[in-house]
């Protein structure tokens, strides 16, 4: 690695350019090229890292010389081809965007070159290092005897417009139970620290885009779902998604339950999305509630304003960077890795379809150097 650390960006659309912002607030980083085919995006691209070399082709982009570390925030469908060129062609450190892949059969192409990859390769869940969601994860063993509950709410806004409206279909995304919420199955997971087992779910799309057409095509992504996961260590976890709830005071908000008590975290929306009418937007939150009658313990968790005003995620984009700059500084491994990645996929995917089927799903095992991962049989 030279003193300066050169990024280069695959996709430079609404997260590619967070990415960029974040990026160039670290000391000693910068982007120096982005592969955007989108002639409008690549336009804002631009605006926002003049300094970078912009290229119209992927091929181009991996024979730029002056690049040490790769970002892939292109559209979900893309990752899985994008990551197999890279592997191929220049397998540089790699920061590669949820999902990891979008449907079951990428799953054995993307961790088949998980073992040869020479460089290491993390997985963008954001969601982990947004301060209050990082200070719940920080504290919920303690606060909880270790949890055996969890629950997590999002009430949000309807899907942002994205290039070619790529996020409006299935067949692109994986499914919304993929493209959002794979950011929930991660924590899930994280937090309870086992591997899930079986999924029940109920999900649809009861309000959201039903009038909107693109070449005679209606879009058919859920708006709305209830997940229930089982793990393998006993622990229980439910999602509740709504994404026709705008103006709630939380966008999430976590509750982590166990024998010594309870742990929640209450999460803001992006500060751009709040409605001004509402005045001012609620302070993030974390509040401890012990068994013991002792009372409630509220603490505010502050966000940096100059990060609130570079992005969507309260922050947790820089702060995943700052860890992926120490990684790549000190030689160390992904805190977020490409099994992780592959589980909050499967997990996604599982509950798509037993939310499609009405039936209990049992979540597909995967590992890092299975060629060949097969199947597990559902159960009514």
């Amino acid at each position: 690695m030279s003193e300066v650390i050169n990024y280069g960006i695959v996709g430079c659309g609404m997260m590619g350019q967070e990415h960029a912002r974040n990026i160039a607030l670290l000391p000693d980083a910068r982007v120096s090229a982005v592969f955007e085919p989108d002639a409008q995006m690549a336009d804002a691209a631009r605006a926002a890292v003049p300094t970078a070399r912009m290229h119209g082709s992927l091929a181009d982009f991996l024979a730029d010389p002056g690049i040490d570390c790769l970002v892939i925030a292109s559209p979900n469908h893309l990752h899985a081809a994008q990551f197999e060129a890279i592997a191929c062609t220049r397998p540089l450190p790699l920061l590669i965007e949820k999902p990891l892949y979008t449907r079951a059969t990428d799953a054995t192409r993307i961790l088949g070159l998980a073992a040869d990859y020479p460089a290491p390769v993390w997985v963008g869940m954001e969601y982990r290092y947004m301060p209050p969601i990082k200070s719940f994860i920080e504290e919920v063993a303690d606060a909880t005897g270790g949890p055996t509950m969890l629950t997590i709410r999002e009430h949000r806004f309807p899907f942002l417009h994205k290039v070619g409206d790529w996020n409006r279909f299935n067949r692109n995304t994986g499914g919304t139970l993929v493209e959002k919420c794979c950011h929930f199955f991660d924590l899930m997971r994280h937090i309870l620290g086992g591997e899930p087992e079986r999924v029940m779910a109920s999900a649809g799309q009861d309000v959201n885009h039903l009038n909107e057409d693109y070449g005679g095509e209606t879009p058919d992504i859920w708006d709305g779902a209830y997940v229930i996961v089982e793990f393998d260590n006993g622990c229980r976890a439910m999602l509740e998604l709504c994404m026709y709830a705008e103006g709630s005071d939380y966008q999430e908000e976590l509750t982590a339950v166990g024998p010594k008590g309870k742990i929640e975290a209450r999460v803001p929306g992006p500060l751009r999305f709040w409605p001004e009418h509402l005045g001012f937007p609620p302070r993030p939150q974390v509040v401890v509630s012990p068994r013991e009658p002792k009372g409630p313990r509220s603490v505010d968790i502050p966000i940096d304003p100059e990060l609130q005003a570079i992005g969507d995620h309260n922050g947790a984009t820089y702060y995943q960077h700052v860890r992926f700059l120490e990684m790549l500084r000190s030689g160390g491994v992904p805190e977020v890795g490409l099994l992780d990645g592959a589980c909050a996929v499967e997990m996604g995917l599982a509950a798509q379809e037993a939310a499609a089927k009405g039936k209990v799903v049992h979540v597909r095992a995967v590992t890092l150097t299975e060629q060949d991962v097969s199947r597990k049989g559902a159960t009514a």
